[in-house]
């Protein structure tokens, strides 16, 4: 199951959030504006935490956090449970920066928002990679 889809740039001095999509129906309704707080946190984390050009995996809790920072700085996370494929994570991390940042210009990165920053793919994505394989 995937949790959370973002894309951050990783720009100097700090991380910040230009998108995210969040899948919280499984928490208790009480909880899930704490958990999405939690996915963005530790999605800034994570980047700030990785070098440019690097991919890894990071186990956080009971999730498995994927990260992926471009060597231009545009990084993205996927937070998904312990069974969900993490080649699958990489791959859609993969389409998604590259389609942003022929929809996005370089130029907004380093100051954009999600209030600011127009790309509204990554719900799309998040709900039609939920259940792996795709095509079920």
């Amino acid at each position: 199951r995937l949790y959370s889809l973002s894309v951050l740039y990783k720009g100097d001095p700090k991380v910040h959030l230009l998108k995210a999509a969040y899948d919280v129906s499984t928490f208790n309704f009480f909880q899930r504006s704490s958990v999405q707080e939690f996915m963005t946190f530790t999605s800034q984390l994570i980047v700030e935490r990785s070098e440019l050009g690097s991919r890894a995996s990071v186990k956080e809790q009971e999730y498995l956090c994927h990260v992926y920072v471009r060597n231009d700085g545009l990084a993205g996370v996927v937070i998904a449970d312990n069974e969900y494929p993490q080649r699958v994570c990489f791959t859609l991390l993969d389409k998604v920066l590259d389609e942003f940042s022929r929809q996005v210009s370089k130029i907004d990165w380093p100051s954009g928002s999600p209030a600011t920053i127009s790309y509204a793919a990554l719900d799309g994505y998040l709900s039609k990679y939920q259940v792996w394989p795709p095509w079920m």
